[in-house]
């Protein structure tokens, strides 16, 4: 009898050809006497990957086995620390941070090839790694980097792993890209942004891919900005306030602090300090409550950050058509902004939430198709007679 493989979204996507028992086997698996060997893919997002944390402690929670890992940019660190067996002190320390101690982190720089150096950043993350190379890990792991002068993916899958993380994390144009061997490196989400080509031969039941670039139902647009943003505003009001209007202007509209600004979700003024964006609610007491909604006005690092987005989800779903996972887990976009990474706690629930409600409908299709099963066996010697 054929095992069913019918497309399970919440986000969840059903693929049974890897699979030589199905689903149902799966569910066999982690409810006997051994449990079902997990590959993961984690794909890029900034702070939405917190949401890999959640992802990862709900299948613990669950009894899976992670036996392989794959990561492009925050999917590298976190898969990176799980494949250490670090993830809980990730968690902790993630949980910690504030927006002041996250700008102290950022290491803001005008002269690199990015705003940001992250080299704070990583030594927190060595700090709570160790001195580990990748080789020395107990599961495969393969960290995804991109090589900007060939334009090809790199895969890590050997040597520091401090090293792999720091390039698969350069975000084009926030953080500068990485030198190693005459190779300079960035972000893995460029081009690819769910990595699950380096799964692929993983020996798993179940592989499972986790998208950072999922969509609301019936939601078009972005949230309003949240706190984050408000407060970056208020600064930016600050910021005229104490200079000559022209002189602030002109401080702000650099590249690097437009790069910045518009990574939070805070606007730059174009004309004067009255134009600078108010917070959503009061734009609400403003306009009318029968006013229709307004197009959002887009500044050029706008455009270039919604214009990634839109290309990392297109080369996702190619990823997908390539190599299709047993089980998709998409966070939306919306969750958070890229570097909103003081909202670690919110984000990690997100996460558990998502992957909770994706592992129920994918057991409840594994349990259906035992039942199958046994109902076919039951049946077969009436039908030989």
């Amino acid at each position: 009898m054929k095992l069913p493989t019918r497309p399970l979204r919440v986000s969840s996507a059903a693929q049974n050809e890897r699979m030589p028992g199905g689903p149902g086997a799966a569910a066999a698996r982690s409810r006997g006497s051994s449990r079902t060997r997990v590959a993961l893919a984690l794909g890029s997002g900034g702070a939405r990957g917190y949401a890999h944390i959640g992802v990862i402690e709900a299948l613990r929670e669950r009894g899976y086995e992670i036996v392989g890992i794959a990561g492009s940019s925050m999917g590298a660190v976190v898969g990176g620390v799980q494949a250490a067996g670090r993830l809980d002190e990730l968690a902790d320390w993630a949980k910690s941070l504030t927006q002041r101690t996250i700008l102290r982190l950022l290491d803001p720089s005008i002269s690199a090839a990015g705003v940001l150096r992250a080299e704070k950043i990583l030594d927190a993350v060595r700090d709570i790694l160790g001195p580990v190379t990748i080789e020395q890990l107990p599961i495969p792991y393969t960290a995804v980097a991109t090589d900007l002068l060939t334009g090809k993916s790199v895969w890590f899958q050997r040597g520091p792993i401090d090293t792999a993380i720091r390039a698969s994390i350069a975000i084009p144009g926030v953080i500068a890209p990485h030198e190693i061997d005459g190779r300079l490196l960035a972000d893995g989400g460029i081009l690819d942004p769910l990595p699950m080509a380096p799964i692929a031969a993983v020996n798993a039941d179940l592989t499972i891919a986790v998208s950072l670039n999922g969509s609301e139902p019936g939601d078009t647009r972005d949230a309003e900005p949240g706190t984050t943003a408000e407060w970056l505003n208020r600064m930016v009001r600050s910021t005229t306030a104490l200079f000559d209007v022209n002189a602030a202007k002109a401080l702000l509209d650099r590249p690097t602090a437009r790069a910045v600004l518009s990574r939070f979700g805070a606007t730059i003024p174009e004309s004067d300090s009255s134009d600078i964006e108010q917070p959503a609610a009061e734009r609400r007491d403003l306009d009318g409550p029968d006013e229709p909604p307004e197009i959002p006005k887009l500044g050029s690092f706008d455009v270039m950050n919604r214009t990634i987005d839109i290309a990392q989800s297109a080369l996702a779903r190619h990823t997908l058509a390539a190599y299709p996972p047993d089980l998709l887990i998409e966070v939306p976009r919306t969750t958070c902004r890229s570097l909103e990474f003081h909202r670690a706690v919110e984000v990690i629930a997100a996460g558990r939430a998502l992957a909770m409600r994706a592992l129920d409908a994918y057991e409840d299709e594994a349990n259906e198709a035992n039942e199958a099963i046994d109902v076919d066996k039951t049946a077969r010697p009436a039908i030989d007679s």
